[in-house]
């Protein structure tokens, strides 16, 4: 299981991708899931759908990762639509399918969810799901959960965070996954201030290759991450040029991930829009 990995006196390096919209696709991502395990990562994760809409997908996903691709698979759990049976059984179909990594998430507001019932909903925060995946596994199994180095956007303060991922990491998550960000100093501040809580368990650094100035837009959006100023005078001077982007993207991407691997960060985990070059080219140069 991935707990075993962070043991071991290394960065640990993975990454993520998201399931097909359409039925049809699902070749396609194991296509991608082949070229990206020839890079060797230690792990891959896989997103979930709220409300269930691609649950079936994550673990068909997984189970090829974990068993095709023979690399340790981590399935994402969004409980914000679920009730606990569901939650229980969604457990034990990827412990079936030979999956025992998890990841335990909250997730966002669906967009077919009234306020009234997202306000109503069962488990309010990620930490309430923890002991049920725990108690629902049919073998021991490995739970990470997710940490803002820039403050969750729905938090009052980060102070706040760091009460919430102290409760995570009481209850037993082997560990964390950062959101992305584009700013070491402040992963490296928040690493420092989640020490200082007493929170020990390992924290991976999410970084997101922009490829594209397009892409900025979304990803700060959804993050609430900031963008420091020499990644925004890359998106000024590149922007328009779309190879130039890809390229000085990529190249801010590993700048970051070997200034990190230089302060003994745990690991690695590419945001990867399920662009298998790009990760191709980041471990490449990573190698060199």
């Amino acid at each position: 299981m991935i707990n075993n990995i962070f043991q071991t006196d290394k960065t640990v390096f993975s990454c993520e991708v998201f399931p097909p919209k359409r039925n049809d696709d699902i070749y396609g991502i194991f296509k991608t899931l082949d070229e990206i395990q020839a890079c060797h990562p230690d792990f891959i994760s896989v997103t979930y759908g709220a409300g269930g809409g691609t649950s079936k997908k994550t673990a068909t996903i997984a189970a090829y990762i974990q068993n095709i691709c023979e690399t340790e698979a981590l399935a994402h759990l969004t409980s914000v639509a679920m009730d606990e049976p569901f939650l229980r059984s969604i457990v034990k179909e990827l412990n079936a399918k030979g999956v025992h990594n998890v990841l335990a998430l909250r997730g966002d507001q669906p967009r077919d969810m009234s306020d009234e019932d997202f306000a109503n909903r069962r488990f309010k925060h990620a930490s309430d799901i923890i002991p049920i995946i725990r108690d629902a596994a049919d073998t021991d199994i490995c739970i990470a959960a997710a940490c803002y180095p820039e403050q969750h956007p729905q938090s009052a303060s980060l102070e706040e965070d760091l009460h919430f991922l102290k409760l995570k990491a009481d209850a037993g998550v082997n560990f964390f996954i950062t959101q992305m960000f584009f700013d070491n100093p402040k992963f490296l501040r928040f690493r420092e201030q989640a020490r200082a809580h007493g929170i020990q368990t390992p924290i991976s650094a999410g970084i997101m290759p922009i490829t594209s100035a397009k892409q900025i837009g979304t990803s700060v959006q959804l993050s609430g991450s900031s963008v420091p100023a020499k990644l925004s005078n890359l998106l000024a001077k590149y922007g328009d040029h779309p190879e130039d982007m890809r390229k000085a993207g990529i190249e801010y991407a590993n700048e970051q991930i070997q200034a990190l691997i230089a302060e003994q960060v745990d690991g690695i985990h590419l945001y990867t829009m399920n662009k298998s070059d790009v990760v191709q080219e980041i471990y490449g140069q990573l190698r060199r």
